[in-house]
């Protein structure tokens, strides 16, 4: 009955969202994307900054602090622009990886990989590579019956142990509706680094952001893997039309320094694209803090892909993604999940963008009771064999037991009340 009562909540929710747009499996075409379209003749360009950092100011508009070292550094970079032949259109400074990222456009059709090879000879130059393009991975709360964590990972057991209680979690994704019910006292923090817009409310990011950590027991829609978490809901991606959310190298590269200049325990990114130096950069200097990294599995790609595949970041698939044995991808929840939608609507999605949500949720639950722990207790705690159901590799109630050293699920006391209500792992 509860499921039936379940399925009629989410038909009225879906009824309400004629004209909010869902994702299309088909790739976006870059002459519908005008960012897109711009950013193919773009390069970033980076200079090392001195020993003293500088951060950007409180607004987070492109600009820095007015000090001598920055101006000397967009100096040198003018120079670098005009040697080369391109046009310097922006600059954000990367602290975190110690480097000045300087954006540049060239302007008479030249490859974009000859541009980089050139730039590549400078002495000047740490590095320079294309401006990449990444993908989202699409593919008492009345739905909380039709949530697959909530019966195979047994998330009302969880949720006695651990909610995610203050760890911050970035969602470094496309807009979050922070109106939403499921998510009002959520958000932590909102920042857009694509454009002037201000807050947008947009499909991916809020569904991601709803599975990770939308309220519990509130009477309304769903509950989050983990409902005490603080979201730093991050814009890097957008929207255009039905096409899939869409980033680049320098919004996600914005985001991720953001996130790790501001305390972030755990960054998820729900997207994937080609190999990267900038974010494998800050990456790495993010795993290095012992930030946990969670990433959401290319599908098309025998090791999931970038940053998926990059050593330390916990990969994520969905049970039913083909990916070849051994794996260190982990799978999850990812198939016909209800999640919220912008305008206070709920909807299913289905992709490994919303199975690593969900390992990003449990990672949360981990960090508030053993913080040091949590990828190993992680992936300890999978099993290669039962990757094809639906709730995927990770025995969740192990996880937080060892991470809790309490019991969570199977308890003595539980088992002698309620023996028929229990089913072993």
């Amino acid at each position: 009955m509860n499921r039936l009562l379940a399925w009629a909540t989410l038909i009225a929710a879906l009824l309400g969202l004629a004209g909010v747009p869902v994702h299309a499996q088909d790739h976006a075409q870059d002459h519908a994307d005008p960012l897109a379209q711009a950013a193919r003749r773009q390069v970033l360009v980076m200079l090392r900054l001195p020993a003293q950092h500088f951060r950007p100011d409180a607004s987070y508009g492109g600009g820095y602090l007015k000090d001598g070292g920055s101006a000397a550094r967009r100096r040198v970079a003018s120079d670098i622009a005009a040697a080369h032949g391109l046009r310097l259109l922006d600059s954000w400074p990367m602290p975190a990886i110690g480097v000045d990222c300087f954006v540049m456009e060239e302007s008479d059709d030249a490859p974009i990989e000859r541009v980089v090879a050139a730039l590549a000879h400078d002495a000047r130059v740490a590095w320079a590579q294309p401006l990449a393009d990444f993908q989202a991975q699409d593919g008492g709360d009345p739905l909380y019956p039709l949530q697959p964590a909530g019966h195979d990972w047994h998330l009302t057991d969880l949720h006695r142990v651990s909610t995610g209680r203050n760890v911050s979690v970035a969602v470094i994704d496309s807009g979050v509706d922070a109106d939403h019910p499921d998510l009002a006292g959520r958000i932590k923090v909102r920042r857009n680094f694509v454009d002037d817009s201000g807050d947008v409310a947009e499909v991916h990011g809020t569904a991601v952001a709803g599975i990770i950590g939308a309220l519990a027991g509130n009477g309304a829609g769903i509950a989050g893997v983990a409902p005490g978490v603080k979201l730093m809901a991050l814009r890097a991606c957008w929207e255009t039309g039905a096409r899939p959310a869409r980033c680049n190298s320098l919004t996600l590269g914005k985001a991720i320094n953001y996130a790790l200049e501001n305390g972030a325990r755990i960054i998820n990114l729900s997207l994937a694209g080609p190999a990267d130096r900038l974010l494998q950069a800050l990456l790495q200097a993010a795993l290095a803090r012992g930030v946990i990294v969670v990433a959401a599995a290319d599908p098309r790609m025998p090791d999931g892909g970038f940053p998926a595949a990059l050593p330390g970041v916990i990969g994520v698939a969905r049970p039913g993604d083909r990916h070849p044995a051994p794996s260190t991808l982990v799978y999850a929840p990812g198939t016909d999940i209800p999640t919220c939608a912008p305008g206070q609507r709920w909807h299913m999605v289905s992709g490994s963008s919303y199975a690593a949500a969900h390992v990003a949720g449990l990672a949360a639950l981990l960090a508030e009771r053993q913080p040091g722990t949590v990828a190993q207790t992680l992936r300890r705690q999978t099993d290669g064999a039962v990757a094809a159901r639906t709730g995927g590799n990770i025995d969740a109630c192990a996880a937080l037991s060892r991470a809790a050293d309490t019991c969570v699920c199977l308890c003595p006391s539980t088992v002698a009340t309620a023996p028929s209500s229990l089913r072993l792992r």
